[in-house]
């Protein structure tokens, strides 16, 4: 009896991982629902880009030029290290002076495997999504990859208390 329990649950295991694995190569950025961009221009002060960002509860905003077509992004990390971190005044530095140039942005049609390779490799929390003319269209950040991932796991991991630990069905027990 044990080995068809064993088998029955490592076939169940084998389902669930070849399900992961499936929807990390196969998923698009889409499936993670981004949220709208803030996008302000390089003119635009840090105040009014942090007042947007806690206003909007977002991590960062896009900045444009004229034609609304992607020329940086400022984040709260950017708040902390090139503002704060240099005695800028936040409400006469412009985004301009402190934002990341020509960020990569991808697009709604990436692999979400890839803005996980992104975040890994490169560190970013935040990326543009951006449109075939480089307009912004939406952004997708760590917190949108760890809730869709969330999404992957067996309904047991998500429901653990601190500590607990799965059972394994090979172990036996007196209950």
């Amino acid at each position: 009896m044990a080995g068809e329990f064993e088998d029955e649950y490592s076939a169940t295991i084998d389902d669930d991982l070849r399900e992961t694995r499936g929807a990390l190569f196969d998923d698009t950025i889409a499936v993670l629902s981004p949220a709208e961009p803030i996008c302000l221009s390089e003119t635009a002060t840090v105040h009014e880009a942090i007042q947007c960002m806690l206003s909007l509860r977002q991590a960062g905003v896009l900045v444009t030029d004229g034609s609304g077509r992607l020329t940086g992004i400022f984040t709260e990390r950017d708040v902390l290290t090139r503002v704060l971190g240099k005695n800028l005044e936040a409400r006469r530095t412009p985004l301009a002076d402190v934002m990341t140039r020509s960020p990569e942005a991808l697009t709604a049609r990436d692999r979400v495997a890839y803005a996980v390779h992104c975040m890994s490799v490169a560190g970013y929390r935040t990326i543009p999504l951006v449109d075939p003319d480089s307009r912004p269209i939406g952004i997708v950040t760590v917190n949108d990859v760890i809730r869709w991932l969330a999404g992957l796991f067996p309904e047991e991991v998500l429901n653990l208390r601190p500590g607990d630990t799965l059972k394994k069905p090979q172990d036996v027990d007196a209950g």
